[in-house]
């Protein structure tokens, strides 16, 4: 068996999802307290491909990876496909790319030390264990934030969706502890981050006990986080309609840090499709529980997420995809074509759409959402908020940062990375607008 030289230099490319890519940073924490150094280059002794199985494009992507990282000698870098794809074709994975060392699961990426030790020694290591146990209490302390940043604070899903992989590459749904997820908080914050994204698969069904020992769901940790002095802004994302619950809703218009943006995916405006799907819900439920949000915070930007040609879809269940578009009012939203993902249910279901019709009903729905979010930023001329300094724009002198709101927003001025600017948004253009520093008002001279 070959053996590999101790690693000094590592790099993790995530795909997918933002979930995808805090499991990538934390594998990155893994490797840092292993004396490795990050690479920016393709010259990285050891190279982890987090991946992506939500649809056929994402898994086939790493594969195109795999073969880019061969070296022109022949050599390769000891890699790593961890994620989705390496729990659900863990076997397969393993089997088409040998220059692959090891296969990680999402639940088992706290393990990754161990198993680069054995593909040292020559081994190909494949883990796609789904352990009870939390892998969250084996990972080690946050210590670098930017001025955004995740924290999962539920894994897996329960509802089991006809097109979805998820329940069957993460697992059942799973709730991290309310005093862990306080503690990783106030370490971000004090590494430097002043807006946190809390996570999960369905990151609304999270349940557990409070520091007086409540039972409280995901607004508890929102009120938790909301009263930790240096974090500005408290987001989160994905939910699911069936656990979007009062107490949560309340929150929207009763703790000022969390912001006006709430994701919120509905997938199809019609029953019938809805009900293929095992979405559990209706299309007037959705738009009933989203009369609720806005009674509680009128202001709320809405997004969604939208499949077009599952199986059986007709143009008039289409059709009425696009009137629950526009009744929605969103300010953005996501749009996929079906992908049939093997063992799914939809998988086999009759009545698959042709790819020419599937393209052209997502260029229909594109458009629609593109007339509605290029409207939501116009409406938003006029406003004064504060946006979060993100980066550096393209001009000289331009920063890059984020409303409330979740748009992106370009100013001339003087800023830092992680500065909290307040604005005048100015111009809107279909994924952005402008915004014009608003000067802070002079200090009242002494007495």
């Amino acid at each position: 068996m070959p053996s590999f030289p101790v690693p000094r230099t590592y790099r993790v490319k995530s795909f997918g999802c933002q979930m995808n890519v805090y499991d990538g940073e934390r594998m990155a924490e893994l490797l840092d307290a292993q004396g490795l150094s990050p690479a920016s280059g393709e010259d990285a002794d050891v190279v982890v491909l987090n991946t992506c199985h939500i649809r056929e494009k994402a898994s086939e992507k790493v594969y195109s990876e795999i073969g880019r990282l061969r070296r022109e000698d022949g050599s390769a870098p000891l890699i790593a496909v961890a994620g989705c794809v390496a729990q659900a074709e863990g076997e397969e994975v393993m089997a088409r790319a040998p220059l692959v060392r090891m296969v990680v699961g999402p639940q088992a990426y706290h393990r990754l030390p161990a198993m680069l030790e054995r593909a040292r020694g020559g081994e190909r290591v494949l883990d796609t264990d789904m352990p009870a146990q939390t892998k969250f209490a084996a990972l080690p302390e946050r210590r670098r934030a930017g001025p955004t940043a995740f924290l999962t604070v539920q894994e897996g899903c329960d509802k089991f969706c006809t097109y979805c992989v998820v329940p069957y590459t993460r697992g059942a749904e799973l709730s991290r502890p309310f005093a862990q997820l306080v503690a990783e908080a106030e370490r971000l914050v004090g590494a430097g981050a002043r807006e946190i994204t809390l996570l999960g698969q369905n990151v609304n069904a999270w349940r557990g006990e409070d520091e007086k020992g409540r039972e409280v769901g995901l607004e508890g940790v929102i009120a938790a986080l909301a009263r930790l002095p240096d974090l500005a802004r408290i987001r989160y994302t994905t939910s699911h309609p069936r656990d979007m619950r009062e107490p949560l809703i309340a929150a929207h218009g009763e703790i000022d840090k969390l912001m006006p943006f709430l994701h919120l995916p509905v997938q199809s405006g019609s029953d019938r499709v809805l009900k293929a799907m095992n979405r559990g819900h209706r299309a007037e439920d959705y738009m009933k529980l989203l009369d609720r949000v806005r009674a509680a915070r009128p202001d709320i930007a809405l997004s969604g997420d939208f499949i077009v040609g599952f199986p059986g879809e007709s143009e008039a269940e289409f059709a009425e995809t696009l009137a629950l578009i526009d009744a929605a009012g969103y300010a953005q939203a996501f749009s996929f074509k079906y992908s049939a993902r093997p063992g799914t249910p939809a998988a086999t279901m009759p009545g698959k759409i042709a790819p020419e019709i599937m393209d052209e009903r997502l260029q229909r729905l594109q458009a629609r959402i593109g007339q509605g979010q290029l409207a939501f930023n116009r409406h938003s001329v006029g406003r004064r908020c504060a946006i979060l300094i993100e980066r550096r724009g393209k001009l000289p002198g331009q920063w890059l940062g984020k409303s409330p709101w979740l748009q992106s927003v370009h100013v001339i001025g003087d800023a830092r990375i992680g500065d909290l600017v307040p604005v005048e948004l100015t111009g809107a253009f279909a994924n952005s607008l402008s915004g014009t520093a608003i000067a802070a008002s002079p200090a009242p001279a002494p007495a």
